[in-house]
């Protein structure tokens, strides 16, 4: 299994959002290293959701349910389809992981507008022990 991290602002689209609908298309990327880790998910791979802007935190853990297939608003593009799995008992707020040296090279730290990138499976575990 690889592992994720997809960021969203949430008044555009949430975490309680994602609950809501019981799944999502994760759709308006258009970054072409954002696109080319969506064409690496595979189906039951994990990602963090993360609230961008005045949250600036790891909210939860969705799943990829489809793989990428054309972004249907754009042919160009491609999407992913997700499930939430869990909500994180306490967020981990970015300033967080940027203060813990085990997170020194992580994506998150070292290129934080990257809108979908990948998380080494350490990293999110200690995420994940960070919110408990």
């Amino acid at each position: 299994m690889n592992y994720w991290l997809l960021k969203t602002e949430p008044s555009t689209f949430s975490w309680d959002d994602l609950v809501k609908d019981k799944k999502a298309v994760w759709d308006g990327v258009r970054n072409f290293q954002a696109r080319n880790n969506l064409k690496a998910m595979k189906k039951g791979d994990h990602a963090f959701i993360y609230h961008s802007m005045d949250d600036k935190a790891v909210i939860g853990i969705a799943e990829i349910t489809r793989e990428y297939y054309p972004d249907p608003k754009d042919k160009d593009w491609v999407v992913v389809d997700i499930k939430p799995v869990k909500k994180l008992k306490s967020p981990v707020e970015l300033g967080t992981i940027k203060n813990d040296k085990r997170f020194t090279n992580m994506v998150l730290v070292r290129n934080s507008r990257l809108s979908v990138q990948p998380v080494k499976s350490e990293e999110f575990d200690w995420i994940v022990a960070l919110s408990e």
